[in-house]
């Protein structure tokens, strides 16, 4: 019950409703709060005078709202009547319930009167702190309120059920725990205030205290206070005016304002709106279960966002630390890379720094000594030793001219780290879509059979953030062997034709995307028709074939034999249908039978391969395929004969009937693939199909010795 306590409280004082009254827009005040809230209008807004002028209507006259501003749009905490020369701007307050109330415009008079009997000013008018609604009130004032009894029973059950110690009524602060009630009183008193404000002597001795737990069955046990009328407060409500939808007396009735109004017995109208409410409550009530349940979805959201957060900031972390070892591996491999490199450099000039060392020693040694042997003075001992010497230090100089003084290695390292696409790539690193979309949703009420086709319709389902890229039917092959793929792509709607008639087919979709593919959907369990229904199909037909009755009748516009096929195919189990002879002239010869798709159309049927007929006159029949004639029967047809055709694609065979006899023979055996109902006809002929037919039970019991 903790939850309806703000309902038990008043709007402008914030504590629980003390003589609650009702306004006429339903909603609820202290009467010491209402009295509170009044405020003084201009005379020329008063009732009387808009009763004089014509314009009233009832007992409250509703302010017009382009005249009141009630409160301010920018939430200033200040409401003003701009219309009203008399009431002065004044802030408005707002309420413990954070409702805004508006202050009086004058302190009200003290008075010894209750709220309810204490008189209001002239004019008054009073806005509801809840809808804003506002009133002028007449000359009852607050009495012409009605008193809510129901809402002080309420409140009063609520708070005993809360108390858990009845505490004294009179204590002025701190309420002490209650000692006895004064059943005659209604109070509870602490022995104090007993002792002060009830004392055991003069017209108090007479009345009967009892302990504070007997008391409050009492007051449980009490009876019901009877409402009693505002406009005639002696009398207690007896009748409900449905038109006012308020409780009135038999004074009302007979000379108030709702003397011609349509009234009904209060009690009655007690138990029916109490059946409403109910009524009300158990859809209000779903509701509540309804919110519970998705709160409890709502948390544990919560909790499952929390973990899922959990886990991928740690997924996260993970792969950008292995992108982190990933580029520290290379730095690795390059900084070797480097060194080797540096090393190489190295080696190659201090190869060239000891070559060049012993090049130059043994060059200053030979300078040395070619300036010692110039300093001798024996001419002959120096011409047998100088042209040795002029060749050696030619060859010497030579050597030294073959890049012997170029450096063999630069010093600029020829490597060059190119990173720009790298740091592009760790620009761009961002989330994608990594999740297979969400498991379609088969839309039940949107899926069907029709004849041999059945359409299917999927939905993502409501909360799915993974976009699918296409979508993947199966069907099985309605015997419950394995499933095969019938349709790929974006649409969630697909219609599967050529299905086989009375057979129990499974579906199931799934979804795709980049990433992979979603888990299948449910399984839908289709049932294909047991008997077709057809028409003759105009699309495919030859262009000398008329059509009439919703493509069940046909006839032709040539003398020559043209075909019609019928609209469906089958190519599984055992069909039936008949064509009625409406009109026969001239004794032609039509033929009835089955075709493939692609038969001849302007040739009698049964002359290409691709027709299995039986073509009769009015004396004989034959049956015909790749223009062989064969079983001639006698018996033909005449205006008004039915003509039968029975595919049996169990037992592979195709039998004619002509007025309910099987005419001839098993005319076809070996029949399989898919076969559409066929006829070839000239315009001495009409004939109307019959479809949705049963096989005939002769046919059937054969079968089932068979």
């Amino acid at each position: 019950m903790e939850e309806m306590e703000e309902e038990l409280k008043c709007p402008v004082c914030g504590s629980f409703y003390r003589e609650p009254i009702i306004l006429p827009c339903s909603h609820n005040l202290c009467q010491a709060c209402a009295r509170n809230i009044l405020v003084q209008t201009p005379e020329s807004e008063s009732p009387q005078s808009r009763r004089a002028s014509g314009s009233g209507v009832s007992d409250y006259d509703y302010l017009d709202l382009d005249k009141m501003s009630l409160y301010s749009e920018a939430d200033s905490g200040y409401g003003s009547y701009g219309g009203f020369a008399s009431a002065p701007t004044t802030p408005c307050q707002k309420s413990p319930n954070g409702v805004r109330v508006f202050p009086p415009a004058m302190p009200p008079p003290a008075t010894h009167l209750s709220p309810a009997l204490a008189p209001v000013p002239r004019n008054s008018c009073i806005t509801c702190p809840q809808c804003h609604r506002s009133l002028i009130l007449d000359d009852r004032g607050l009495r012409g309120f009605p008193k809510n009894r129901v809402l002080e029973g309420v409140i009063d059950r609520y708070q005993q059920s809360k108390a858990a110690a009845l505490k004294c009524q009179l204590c002025e602060k701190a309420p002490k725990e209650a000692t006895v009630m004064c059943e005659q009183c209604d109070v509870f008193y602490c022995d104090p205030c007993r002792l002060r404000c009830h004392p055991p002597r003069g017209p108090l001795a007479k009345h009967r205290l009892v302990p504070p737990a007997q008391g409050r069955v009492s007051r449980r046990l009490s009876p019901r206070k009877v409402s009693t009328c505002t406009d005639h407060e002696l009398e207690n409500h007896s009748m409900y005016c449905v038109q006012c939808k308020m409780p009135v007396c038999y004074q009302c009735l007979e000379e108030g304002k709702h003397s011609s109004h349509e009234v009904k017995a209060l009690g009655a109208m007690w138990k029916l709106h109490k059946s409403q409410l109910s009524q009300a409550l158990n859809g209000l009530s779903d509701r509540a279960k309804e919110a519970k349940e998705f709160l409890v979805q709502l948390r544990n959201m919560v909790q499952q966002i929390q973990e899922n957060s959990v886990e991928f900031e740690a997924c996260l972390v993970a792969q950008c630390d292995a992108l982190i070892d990933a580029l520290n591996r290379r730095k690795a491999q390059l900084l070797a890379r480097v060194n080797k490199e540096h090393e190489h450099k190295l080696k190659v000039v201090r190869d060239q720094i000891s070559h060049c060392t012993v090049k130059l020693r043994q060059t200053t040694g030979l300078m040395e000594y070619c300036l010692e042997v110039i300093k001798e003075n024996d001419p002959s001992g120096f011409l047998q030793i100088s042209d040795a010497l002029i060749r050696r230090v030619h060859l010497t100089e030579d050597q030294w001219g073959k890049g012997t003084l170029t450096p063999r290695m630069t010093t600029d390292f020829d490597l060059s780290l190119d990173n720009s696409p790298l740091l592009q790539s760790i620009h761009q690193l961002d989330f994608v879509q990594v999740k297979v979309p969400a498991t379609p949703i088969l839309q039940l009420e949107e899926c069907c059979t029709h004849n041999n086709s059945a359409t299917l319709s999927w939905k993502q389902p409501p909360l799915s953030t993974v976009p699918a890229e296409g979508y993947i039917l199966e069907l099985d092959d309605g015997n419950g062997g394995q499933f095969r793929e019938v349709y790929v792509g974006k649409e969630t709607m697909c219609t599967v034709d050529g299905l086989h008639f009375n057979s129990t087919y499974n579906a199931r979709v799934k979804a795709f995307n980049k990433t992979g593919v979603s888990p299948y959907s449910k399984t839908l369990v289709l049932q294909t028709s047991e008997v077709a229904w057809f028409a003759f199909d105009p699309g495919s037909a030859h262009s000398d074939i008329i059509f009439s009755n919703d493509n069940l009748t046909v006839t032709c516009s040539s003398y020559d034999d043209r075909v019609v096929l019928g609209k469906t195919g089958f190519s599984k189990g055992v069909h039936y249908w008949e064509l009625t002879v409406d009109r026969y002239d001239n004794h032609p010869d039509p033929a009835f039978g089955v075709a493939r798709i692609d038969v001849m159309k302007d040739v009698m049927l049964g002359k290409d391969d691709k027709a299995w007929a039986m073509y009769v006159d009015n004396n004989r029949s034959w049956f015909m395929h790749n223009n062989s004639h064969t079983n001639r029967t006698e018996g033909g047809i005449t205006k008004g004969a039915t003509v039968g055709v029975l595919l049996d694609l169990n037992r592979k065979t195709l039998t004619f009937f002509v007025n309910d006899e099987q005419q001839g023979p098993i005319a076809f055996e070996n029949v399989e693939g898919m076969f559409f109902p066929a006829v070839s006809l000239n315009r001495n002929v009409q004939v109307t199909l019959h479809t949705g037919l049963p096989v005939p039970d002769f046919y059937s019991s054969r079968a089932s010795i068979a």
